[in-house]
């Protein structure tokens, strides 16, 4: 039985696509492993697969100055040598990482037992923990063509992101049962990532009294966001987080508001529902965000608006225009090129595992 290890986290958008995967590994005979952080994010998403998990110690690599930053180089180190146990205790085929801190002490480990792996790169420009990863990779993944530009020739593959099929599958009759939502009435989406989206949220909640005019608005709002005043206003239903039902709420969903992460906007786009995508800031991000949304409204697939522009007035006009023209943006993505990414990455990593016999 061939073996691969799984890595990735921090946030949601380094862990689903993992998750799109292991179907289809497990359909193809692999014995899996996930290793991520000691209690990220990753952790929590991974145990309904039943496969087993191993916590490593990881650092995050800022760019601004912050007294962890003088630590956090020995809990990268100490990741490393934890890395390194788990992968010759496990003795994997290939390594398959999402990105994410946490992904690069399991990768540099991984080289130095000449393990090959495949990293994925979701944003239009590579992020610093793929940066360090590339060098010692076998094969890097990205979503975007422009991307190519930043990635060694050899090594790079466009793939596009993998989607969760589960997405695709969505129950109508169970997201109107859990809302209690009007058939009759169309319906937002509001997505801050996994961490949440302060200033979203608050704009948003600043514009309900003119969106509920004409929406209901399904607010995914982010860990200890949620706003006790609103719990039972008609119209408006908030939820920290969603796993399961996330697909039966996108079924009823006809607009939706989102941060630009990769993956989020990636679904979006196999989804074919028009968005409105509010960027993190240059100021606290490296500029990914307003790299992908930038590309995607060139492609005609979404409207942007900055976060230094949000405000009750933009956002509502932004909404109400974006409504009125839906038909010409689902007629616009329905005819973008979707990369078969689930099918060719898991034919890669066959094809990787097969020449190492």
């Amino acid at each position: 039985m061939k073996k691969i290890v799984l890595t990735g986290g921090g946030t949601a958008g380094h862990v689903t696509p993992n998750l799109a995967l292991i179907p289809h590994l497990k359909e193809r005979g692999y014995d899996i492993s996930y290793i991520g952080s000691y209690e990220g994010i990753e952790k929590k998403l991974i145990e309904e697969f039943d496969i087993p998990y191993y916590g490593v110690a990881t650092g995050k690599f800022r760019r601004y100055f912050d007294p962890k930053n003088f630590t956090d180089p020995f809990r990268v180190i100490k990741g490393y040598g934890e890395a390194r146990k788990y992968l010759k205790q496990i003795k994997p085929d290939i390594i398959f990482s999402k990105g994410g801190f946490v992904s690069v002490p399991v990768i540099r480990a991984g080289a130095s037992l000449k393990i090959p792996s495949i990293i994925h790169e979701s944003d239009l420009t590579p992020g610093l923990a793929n940066k360090l990863c590339i060098p010692v990779a076998t094969k890097v993944c990205c979503n975007f063509p422009e991307t190519l530009k930043y990635l060694p020739e050899k090594k790079a593959v466009l793939t596009g992101s993998p989607i969760r099929e589960e997405l695709l599958k969505g129950d109508k009759e169970a997201a109107y049962a859990l809302t209690g939502f009007n058939k009759g009435m169309p319906v937002i989406m509001v997505m801050g990532g996994s961490q949440g989206a302060s200033a979203i949220n608050r704009v948003v909640r600043e514009a309900l009294p003119r969106l509920l005019n004409d929406f209901q608005v399904i607010h995914i709002c982010g860990n200890d966001k949620m706003d006790n005043l609103l719990l039972n206003m008609p119209g408006y239903r908030q939820f920290e987080y969603v796993r399961t039902e996330l697909k039966d709420l996108f079924a009823i969903t006809d607009l939706v508001i989102s941060r630009a992460g990769a993956n989020a906007i990636c679904e979006l786009l196999a989804l074919r529902i028009p968005n409105i995508l509010v960027p993190l800031p240059l100021e606290i991000s490296r500029g990914d965000q307003l790299l992908n949304a930038q590309s995607f409204e060139d492609q005609g697939y979404s409207m942007v608006i900055k976060e230094e522009s949000l405000d009750e007035d933009s956002l509502v006009e932004g909404v109400q225009q974006l409504y009125f023209n839906r038909d010409r943006y689902i007629e616009t993505m329905s005819g973008s090129h979707q990369y078969n990414s689930v099918e060719t990455i898991i034919n890669m990593i066959e094809e990787i595992c097969n020449e190492k016999g």
